[in-house]
């Protein structure tokens, strides 16, 4: 008999009044896993996580945890999953105190500094310069590396995290993706993580879900392109960019549409690429470059000065092109690969 999922969610909607901020027709997530969200402003990312961490109860639909409905599971289920918000908050003490909160309430304190201190290293912050170190003399970074060990250190089943590199600089950022992967590996913990840094989480992330208007659109690494559209000759529209370039796609289903382009629709060659009706040709660079977990393939960043795209590519590819940080490149899309929301 096959173990049942960790989530799976049916039909389920959430309304802020009367808008409808989430509504998802099925939804699996299987235990042990990495799964990233990602998403404009708006898109349902955080009702999400609040919704998988028993926050918030959704108004419609199924919510399963464990094969049972979630309403029916107690506290001492439920307080194996923790989520750490945009903006961590921390109480007005030491950072062992703050890292060592949660075992106190849960009356679990054998070893308590020990797995404090060890809950500090996992994030990259030495016991010996932080442990006595007061919450206001952290800055944001080391602000949300504490609150993610105060996570760590109880050892959660499900770990989720609201936009845990948004406010952080780089290296922060690599200890909260060497963390999060500590969590999976050592304990089979299972990470739901939502970021607008998507480069970042597609080299974590064993899947990702892209989320617009409240709604699944699709899986992997994808480009949203805003309104307003306007009818173009030819049948097709277009959005004005700068400098009389346009953008071309078939036919929008109303002005404001949001596009949807996958990263592997986007073409990148070093020199002009001929173009077929319905093409965009636009000139730009390559700003970054990352190994895509779980495709082995290249995500690419690309820039030009009318927006930026993610490209997805082979390594055989890029080696053939000689691609690399920096370098000038064309940027070619098809107005058959955009699909509306």
């Amino acid at each position: 008999m096959s173990r049942p999922y960790l989530y799976e969610i049916l039909n389920l909607s959430h309304y802020y009044g009367s808008h409808c901020a989430l509504h998802i027709e099925r939804l699996v997530l299987e235990e042990g896993t990495i799964v990233g969200l990602t998403g404009p402003n708006g898109s349902g990312k955080s009702t999400l996580l609040k919704i998988l961490g028993f926050i918030e109860k959704p108004s419609e639909g199924i919510l399963r945890f464990k094969g049972e409905p979630a309403e029916l599971k107690d506290e001492s289920l439920r307080s194996s999953v923790t989520m750490l918000f945009q903006d961590p908050y921390l109480l007005r003490r030491s950072v062992f105190e703050n890292v060592a909160f949660g075992l106190r309430v849960r009356d679990d304190v054998n070893e308590l500094a020990a797995r404090v201190h060890r809950a500090l290293q996992w994030v990259g912050l030495s016991p010996e310069r932080f442990a006595r170190r007061a919450w206001h003399e952290l800055s944001g970074g080391e602000a949300q590396r504490v609150a993610l060990a105060a996570r760590l250190v109880i050892r959660p089943k499900v770990l989720l995290l609201d936009e845990p590199t948004a406010s952080v600089d780089a290296a922060s950022a690599s200890m909260i993706n060497d963390a999060s992967l500590m969590a999976r590996n050592e304990w089979g913990a299972t990470l739901v993580i939502s970021t607008h840094d998507s480069f970042w989480l597609h080299a974590l992330a064993d899947e990702t879900l892209a989320l617009y208007d409240g709604r699944l659109v699709g899986s992997g690494a994808k480009n949203f392109i805003l309104g307003p559209w306007k009818p173009a000759e030819q049948g097709l529209w277009e959005k004005t960019l700068s400098e009389g370039r346009r953008l071309l796609a078939l036919p929008a289903p109303y002005p404001d549409a949001v596009a949807v382009l996958d990263a592997s629709d986007i073409r990148i060659s070093p020199t002009p690429p001929d173009a077929s009706r319905g093409d965009t040709v636009l000139h730009g660079s390559v700003t970054q470059m990352i190994i895509e977990n779980g495709s082995g393939r290249l995500l690419v960043k690309l820039a030009s000065r009318e927006c930026s795209f993610t490209s997805r590519i082979t390594q055989e590819q890029a080696t053939k092109i000689g691609l690399h940080p920096g370098q000038s490149v064309w940027i070619a899309l098809n107005a058959g690969a955009f699909q509306w929301f």
